[in-house]
């Protein structure tokens, strides 16, 4: 049995663990309460984005910033590039299927229980999975009571992460669950890896695998340059209430346009046709011109034309006044006589 050191550079690394797992914590809380606000692929994308934020950085990251600082003395410690890699996997994989289940199980009991267990379980096979990872000259073994402690941590970790998913909608009340979270997960962490008892070779041999310099620090740069992508894509994009509030003026604009078409409709019977006139009072038909009786045969010829017109007046058959200041006598006309029809004889 040899001496296993958790905290070679003091308490630095736990610090630091523990404070990658709150921020991936709360960058997944956060973008849970982003996807519940969506619909369709919006939904999905963030939370995928969600489950990397939880999986790799709360969970992955944080895990291997605490085996940054695990030694064992008499031996040196080397990874797995592939089964290192796998661990990250499998942690991002199985938080997001717990995501789905329950924003898609709508807050179910059930979907809750049944994505907490999965989720645990997952998250203590990447514990394990990165433990194993590890390549030294020694013996390893695990203590079984402690490894279900773990096992069990992680359970209600997990379980308590989701539930705060459905849940927690307000910055205040995220950061306060991400501080939760890392809690949870850092003694998940811990708890494991105080299970492990190690026994040196007395034959040290070859040491196959990549350090942790080389291998481990720019992995977890990367996925941390990912999560802070992610951070600013949350900063940009609206919050869940700016979201409810674009969606109340939306509603009001489309109940605005619809009235406004029922008033059209209302107005125009048919769509394409424009209004029929008012009607217009009739004209008031006028009573023609009266006329003076003629004789028989003798009516003249009146013009065509929409009102009859009267006749042309008759020149005046009294006899002008004479410069002398006496009428001048009408002359007279000679009288024709009719034939008669008998002759004396």
């Amino acid at each position: 049995m040899t001496a296993v050191n958790h905290f070679t550079y003091g308490p630095l690394t736990p610090l630091l663990a523990y404070v990658m797992s709150c921020i991936g914590s709360m960058l997944g809380l956060r973008l849970t309460a982003q996807a519940h606000a969506s619909r369709g692929g919006s939904k999905v994308r963030w939370l995928l984005g969600a489950a990397i934020s939880i999986g790799g950085t709360g969970v992955w990251v944080m895990h291997f910033i605490g085996m940054m600082g695990f030694q064992v003395e008499g031996t040196q410690i080397k990874y797995d590039v592939w089964l290192t890699a796998a661990s990250a996997a499998v942690a991002i994989i199985v938080v997001g299927t717990g995501l789905f289940l329950v924003s898609y199980g709508r807050g179910r009991l059930l979907a809750l229980l049944g994505g907490g267990l999965l989720t645990g379980l997952g998250v203590a096979s990447m514990h394990y999975l990165g433990m194993y990872a590890m390549n030294m000259s020694a013996q390893v073994s695990y203590d079984r009571v402690t490894v279900a402690i773990s096992v069990v941590i992680a359970v209600v970790a997990a379980t308590a992460a989701l539930w705060f998913t459905l849940r927690v909608r307000k910055p205040i009340w995220i950061t306060g669950a991400a501080l939760v979270m890392g809690v949870a997960v850092s003694g998940m962490h811990y708890t494991g890896m105080y299970a492990m008892h190690v026994t040196v070779d007395s034959q040290p041999g070859v040491i196959t695998g990549a350090d942790a310099l080389d291998f481990l620090v720019p992995l977890m740069t990367v996925i941390s340059l990912i999560t802070l992508t992610m951070l600013l894509m949350v900063i940009l994009s609206p919050s869940e209430e700016e979201l409810h509030e674009d969606a109340e003026l939306l509603a009001k604009l489309e109940l605005r346009r619809r009235t406004a078409q029922q008033q059209q409709q209302l107005t125009y019977p048919s769509p394409g046709v424009a209004p029929a006139p008012m009607p217009l009072a009739a004209p008031t038909p006028q009573a023609p011109f009266p006329q003076a009786p003629f004789p028989q045969g003798s009516r003249p010829q009146m013009p065509q034309g929409p009102y009859p017109q009267a006749p042309a007046p008759q020149a005046d058959p009294s006899p002008m006044p004479a410069p002398g200041g006496q009428a001048e006598a009408p002359r007279r006309q000679p009288s024709r006589r009719q034939p008669s029809r008998s002759r004396r004889r």
